[in-house]
């Protein structure tokens, strides 16, 4: 037939030139059903413990591995509350976590659990729950639960942890673990219904080995660590058989010889003791290492308080200077912490820092003492004495500060200025009183100044500063930085006697005085030490010494014979006084006279015999 093409018969439903053919609905049903078989096929085949779970909390569909993993039936795990089954409710946190992954409005929770496999063997799980597609308009849908396995994860972790936080040497606990077990013994402090702990007590000895340098010096670093080792088993043994009373002990060792046994739940101060008696007789044991016989001791400072109201800081503190205290008080013992003795060493510090600054400031003033003429009672010169107004502690007596001005060095610019300001005031008092005999100013001066400061130069500059005469400034010096003198010291003050500066012996008889030795010093005066003047008491009930009276009268015949005057200390009575002028003392200074004043009283003074008393 013409005008027809002629081909093959279209199938129904498509069209001549119409392209691909049409994709059913039906079609898409099976591709879908198809596709939602091998998810389900591979949900439940999968390795890892999964399950799906409703906005409920139940379990919707468990995997076969979910059930392998707890040892139950995957049908038998249908509808029951997957946070049971994986601990999720084990803590406030967690649980509200979990609640709010359920509810869509959070995107994902991840937790580690310990849970315990079928085979009864432990395992660590990290649990994690997310949506699955798109949640919901009302924000609820179901959620996907998922275990993991991470045993082998969290075993290498610990063991690399412990490598972190354990002594190779001595195979204890070291400085980190340490501090983070003290961290946790004091955040458990008891409640107020005393659940958290039977005691709420803490206890630590803090020791190190006596003179370990020695052993390493000697033997090698080798047999020392073998030393550390061994003593730490004798600690741990010691804690071992202390551990039973309140079951919370932990030795470690804190670096180099120190160890800590820390007592998470004391049960007193008298348990630390017991513990710290206990440590020393096990270290007294001599000790076999390396084919050496080696004898050791500790120190060992021990704190014992309550946990409430503790810090790691304030106990370590606390047991270090205890350890200190140790170790001042003789080595091979314990000591255990004295809050007023630590009050003093804490008020020791505050000056130490301050003492500095404080002479900057001009916080320091000077009081006198009269020096009186045995004889007559007249006033020959004056003692200066250096106090300082502390701004927190008030008015200080030199024996609180001029200690730690010497160990710091600080007295040398301390000494500058009491003698520059004593000679001032020397100089002024005889500017004042024109017609009566000037006085003679007395200023002590330290060992350090004399070895660590160009004295005769200070002295010097003084003097032409102030105008004052060298024969009215005398300068005290101890016995004990007299007596040994030779070299510089010797020098300076020859050099200073030269110059005309009197040179007195402080506390003259305390010390072990080479009397053939005193001949060759540049020395005017010796200042008889108060213990001696005490002997001549007869007031009050006392009764005098006849061996001081008889020492000091060979004294003071020695030093007529050599030159020397001598002054008498710490005068009290008029019965002291009577004794010493007639063994035949120059001049005597106490509280008989007067008490140090400020330079008003004493310009009163001048000329005339002081008020007793």
């Amino acid at each position: 037939m013409s005008g027809t093409s002629e081909g093959p018969t279209p199938r129904a439903g498509v069209s001549p030139g119409a392209g691909p053919p049409e994709v059913t609905q039906r079609d898409h049903q099976g591709a879908d059903l198809s596709e939602l078989r091998e998810y389900r096929a591979a949900f439940a085949a999968a390795a890892l413990p999964m399950a799906v779970v409703d906005h409920l909390g139940r379990i919707v569909r468990p995997n076969d591995a979910l059930g392998a993993l707890l040892g139950a039936d995957p049908a038998s795990l249908t509808g029951r509350l997957a946070a049971d089954l994986v601990g999720l409710t084990s803590d406030s946190p967690t649980r509200q976590e979990y609640t709010e992954v359920l509810r869509g409005t959070r995107p994902r929770l991840r937790c580690a659990r310990r849970l315990k496999h079928a085979d009864g063997r432990p395992l660590w799980a990290e649990i994690t729950v997310a949506p699955m597609g798109e949640p919901p308009a009302d924000g609820a849908g179901r959620v996907l639960l998922t275990v993991a396995d991470v045993s082998d994860r969290r075993e290498l972790r610990e063991r690399l942890r412990h490598l972190r936080m354990h002594d190779p040497v001595t195979r204890l606990p070291n400085r980190t673990l340490f501090f983070e077990r003290l961290a946790t013994a004091l955040e458990s402090a008891p409640l107020a219904d005393g659940t958290a702990s039977r005691h709420g007590r803490i206890g630590l000895c803090y020791l190190d080995i006596d003179g370990f340098k020695a052993v390493n010096d000697t033997l090698g670093h080798r047999t020392g660590d073998r030393l550390l080792a061994a003593v730490a088993g004798r600690l741990t043994d010691c804690a071992e058989a202390d551990d039973h009373r309140t079951g919370g002990h932990l030795v470690a060792r804190l670096g180099g010889d120190e160890f800590a046994i820390l007592v998470d739940d004391s049960s007193g101060t008298h348990q630390l003791t017991e513990l710290a008696r206990s440590v020393l007789a096990a270290l007294q044991r001599p000790f076999e290492v390396a084919g050496h016989r080696l004898s050791v001791s500790a120190s060992i400072g021990v704190v014992e308080r309550s946990s409430a109201g503790t810090s790691a800081t304030a106990l370590m503190q606390a047991a270090d200077t205890t350890l200190y205290w140790a170790k001042a008080d003789g080595r091979a013992r314990w000591t255990l912490f004295d809050p007023e003795r630590n009050a003093h060493r804490m008020t020791r510090q505050a000056l130490s820092s301050t003492l500095r600054p404080a002479v900057d400031r001009g916080e320091f003033t000077l009081e006198y003492q009269p020096l009186v003429g045995m004889a007559d009672e007249v006033v020959r010169g004056v003692e200066a004495l250096v106090r300082w107004n502390h701004p927190r502690f008030g008015l200080l007596a030199p024996s609180r500060f001029v200690p730690i001005a010497e160990e710091d060095g600080t007295i040398v610019e301390l000494g500058r200025w009491v003698l520059r300001t004593a000679c001032r005031q020397a100089r002024r008092w005889q500017l004042e009183h024109p017609d009566e005999p000037p006085l003679f100013i007395s200023v002590n001066v330290a060992v350090r100044q004399v070895r660590d400061s160009d004295l005769v130069a200070d002295v010097a500059e003084v003097l032409a500063e102030t105008g004052l005469e060298p024969g009215l400034l005398q300068l005290e010096l101890t016995e004990s930085a007299v007596m040994g003198s030779s070299g510089r010291p010797l020098r300076v003050l020859q050099a200073l006697s030269d110059m005309g500066v009197r040179i007195a012996i402080d506390d003259f008889g305390t010390g072990y005085s080479n009397l053939a030795y005193l001949s060759r010093l540049p020395v005017s005066v010796l200042k008889l030490d108060g213990s001696f003047v005490r002997g001549f008491r007869y007031e009050d009930g006392a009764h005098p010494s006849p061996a001081d009276e008889t020492i000091v009268e060979a004294m003071v015949q020695l030093a007529h014979r050599l030159g020397l005057t001598v002054t008498a200390e710490c005068v009290e009575t008029s019965g002291q006084a009577e004794r010493l002028r007639r063994i035949g003392c120059d001049t005597g200074q106490g509280w008989l006279y007067s008490r140090a004043v400020a330079p008003e009283r004493i310009a009163e003074l001048i000329g005339s015999r002081p008020p007793e008393g």
